[in-house]
């Protein structure tokens, strides 16, 4: 075996960044994502009726080739409780499963449709789902994990985004580049919050790594997101499978050399939530005025002395930047300047300088630094008392992505590979020859390089082949389990193919033409036929298709970690339903241990918010989500994980917060059914899973309440339990407490089934 020479695999490697070879860019790739978008005409079917829309017949006609037909309609009650589940993401409640099915007009479907998609709650529903693509947090990442107080205005744009139905393409640009497509205007501003979201380290001690780290984040983001391509395979070496090359993915990342993370911008106009932050905020810093000033007495002697000690923390090549004077700064210069003044700590500098510099023979030696490095202990401990008047949530400013305002851009290089102290040669932005020929149109502004405007614009151009492919694609993987690609990330050589292309192209090409409207095509499937099939597995569908992808069978699945506990929050009638604002914390188990990096809230009108709203720490994952699955927000999260644990039985059974749940749900039931018990099961049923109990099930839920009636009345009379009836039930007195307590039991023994977490 022959080793090659450290120079001789440099020479490798730097040959291998060179433009690809006519593989990676110069011919046009005849890869099927690669294709101009074909506007296909739906294929004539033999069963017409079946058709109600045009996804109908190229779902059909497949089907029929294979002498296959259809499954049944479900019944009406399944299908809105289906459709709320996937529109909303909660069940529906039992009046509006009743109205549906009693509604014999023409358009009862159409009408359904267009009332979950004029709720707020469908905004809510979409947002998640694109949350998760957008590796979303409230907090920074890594060892420090520092909250983001300002994140929660992107969560709300999204979620303004989806209800206002606004144009997909827009959305994209608004996200990729709102501060230079939009200047002036605040929700295009908060949009770039998409960008803003990585993880951060802001103890991170390199920043030209740091810069580079941030920068490859951001580039493989936007290529996963919205095009599905695996562009951050090309960083180290040339894509192996698609004819991505490395000086591609490098011409990718120039487009974001300038980004710069910004997070105390001023909200233009301060509404409720601004106003009672300041007002908390005033009333702390009236508190601690008089610390702080005493604090800042100790600061202001070594402030430049400290900042410049401060600088020995870093690499060498960090030093090298923030020492030189402005006048001689470099574009990377700048960067690494604004990015340390932007995490710059006073405070904790001059204690450090203090504190290292209370020794002889340290960088500047005085006797009484000693003695003011515990003044300044002192000091801070004052400051925690005051802690708990600080307002926790909140703030007056917005967290987003802007440019140095300097013509001259960071230089962008090619890195052997990938590594970022190991540059070679200088590379333009550019977009990868095989998906696309043209040129960056990009124009700069005084304050702006115009770079990601120019991107922006090119990926939600009606003629790029792959964005509209790669969203409708997304959505229609939302209601069916799958994606006609099923690997909704990769649309590559080594992701799966189209099902059904035909299919897929129409899907985009529509979605197109209906001004990129989203709402639009989330009704075209809730008024599918496809989507109104049964989910009941049949024989012949698993024999001549085992995994069922010419939908003849509607696919059954496992509710999401948020639709299990929102809906819980909507059967218990618990869920408060305000839509936005600052980011909550519910009340999680004693053992998590996570001490003041989860500071529960007090009231139910913020513990019981929907699941959205719930504080993504991402240290700390909230753990009842955690436990079904939620997204990961350290990177692009494409498709929900779908696990089976005892854990999760046990985390649903054993929870305090669920069993309260069950115990409101408990009583909403008898309030509602009255004091007949079989009226009472019916109702039971109807609000957990839209339909009523068969006789068989009703006659194992009468036996198993007389017999959790005789284990509680034993426990009774030994002094092992206190029976009551559920809070809040009117005609309390009138209840026997033991049976109360036994139909609890039955409740959450029901709330915590199979059927109730699956969707069918």
């Amino acid at each position: 075996m022959t080793l090659a020479l450290p120079s001789q695999a440099f020479a490798a490697e730097e040959k291998a960044a060179e433009p690809a070879k006519a593989e990676a860019g110069g011919s046009k790739s005849k890869h099927w994502a690669y294709q101009p978008l074909k506007s296909p005409e739906a294929p004539a079917v033999k069963n017409q009726d079946w058709v109600r829309t045009p996804i109908d017949a190229f779902v059909l006609a497949p089907l029929e080739a294979k002498e296959l037909a259809p499954s049944p309609e479900i019944e009406r009650a399944a299908f809105i409780r289906r459709a709320t589940l996937d529109a909303w993401g909660v069940i529906p409640t039992p009046e509006e499963v009743e109205a549906f099915v009693n509604d014999t007009s023409d358009n009862a479907y159409e009408k359904l449709a267009d009332r979950l998609l004029a709720s707020p709650k469908y905004g809510e529903r979409q947002a998640r789902r694109w949350l998760d693509l957008a590796r979303y947090a409230d907090s920074s990442g890594f060892t420090n994990d520092e909250n983001r107080d300002n994140m929660w205005r992107y969560r709300d744009y999204v979620v303004k985004s989806f209800n206002e139905d606004k144009p997909y393409a827009q959305f994209v640009q608004e996200q990729l580049a709102g501060d230079e497509i939009y200047p002036g205007n605040t929700d295009a501003l908060i949009a770039t919050g998409f960008i803003r979201s990585y993880p951060d380290d802001s103890n991170s001690r390199d920043l030209v790594q740091k810069k580079f780290q941030n920068q490859t984040d951001i580039t493989d983001t936007v290529g996963e997101v919205f095009l599905a391509q695996t562009v951050g395979c090309a960083r180290c070496h040339n894509h192996k499978f698609d004819k991505i090359s490395m000086k591609e993915y490098y011409q990718l990342q120039s487009f974001f050399a300038n980004v710069n993370a910004v997070d105390k911008i001023p909200v233009p106009v301060k509404g409720e939530t601004e106003q009672e932050w300041e007002k908390a905020n005033a009333k702390w810093e009236e508190a601690v005025k008089e610390i702080k000033a005493k604090r800042q007495a100790l600061i202001d002697p070594v402030k430049d002395k400290a900042r410049k000690y401060n600088y020995e923390r870093f690499s060498l090549e960090t030093q090298a930047a923030l020492n030189k004077p402005e006048s001689q700064w470099t574009p990377e210069d700048r960067w690494i300047n604004h990015r340390y003044d932007s995490n710059e700590n006073e405070a904790a500098a001059a204690l450090a300088f203090y504190q290292d510099n209370s020794a002889k023979g340290a960088y500047s030696y005085d006797p009484s630094y000693e003695k003011k490095a515990e003044e300044f202990k002192d000091i801070n401990k004052e400051l925690k008392k005051w802690e708990k008047l600080k307002p926790v949530k909140g703030s007056v400013y917005i967290s987003a992505v802007s440019e140095l305002g300097h013509p001259q851009q960071p230089p962008t290089h090619v890195r052997f590979a990938g590594q970022f102290d190991k540059p070679l040669e200088e590379v333009q932005p550019g977009f990868p020859a095989a998906i696309s020929s043209e040129q960056p149109d990009i124009k700069p502004t005084a304050v702006s390089s115009g770079r990601r405007a120019a991107l922006a614009k090119w990926i939600a151009s009606p003629t790029n082949p792959l964005t509209a492919r790669v969203f409708v694609n997304r959505v229609w993987g939302q209601y069916f389990g799958k994606g006609i690609v099923e690997t909704v990330s990769d649309f590559g050589k080594a992701g799966t193919k189209p099902t059904n292309p035909e299919l897929l192209d129409y899907l985009a090409s529509n979605f197109i033409k209906q001004n990129w409207s989203v709402k639009k095509l989330h009704k075209e499937i809730l008024l599918s036929s496809v989507y109104r099939q049964d989910s009941k597995p049949r024989e012949d569908v698993a024999k001549a298709d085992p995994d069922n992808k010419l939908l003849a069978v509607f696919p059954r699945q496992r509710l999401e970690a948020e639709q299990i506990r929102d809906s819980l929050l909507v059967a218990s009638a618990k869920l408060e339903d305000s839509v936005g604002g600052p980011p909550v914390f519910p009340e999680v188990p004693k053992g998590l241990n996570a001490g003041d990096k989860w500071p529960v809230d007090k009231t139910a009108k913020e513990t019981n918010r929907r699941s959205l709203y719930v504080f993504t720490k991402r240290s700390v994952p909230y753990p009842m989500l955690d436990t079904f699955d939620m997204a990961s927000a350290q990177q692009v999260h494409s498709k929900r994980d779908v696990t089976t644990t005892p854990l999760q039985s046990l985390a649903l059974f054993n929870s305090d917060t669920v069993f309260g749940w069950s115990q409101a749900l408990a009583g909403r039931v008898i309030n509602e059914a009255g004091a007949d018990e079989s009226d009472q099961l019916d109702r039971l049923y109807q609000i957990l899973f839209a339909r009523s109990p068969t006789d068989a099930e009703k006659e194992t839920l009468e036996g198993f309440l007389a017999e959790q009636e005789k284990v509680i009345k034993q426990k009774v009379a030994e002094g092992k339990f206190t029976a009551s009836v559920p809070v809040g039930v009117k005609d309390a007195e009138k209840l026997d407490p033991v049976r109360s307590s036994a139909f609890v039991d039955l409740v959450h023994a029901v709330a915590n089934s199979n059927e109730f977490v699956y969707r069918f």
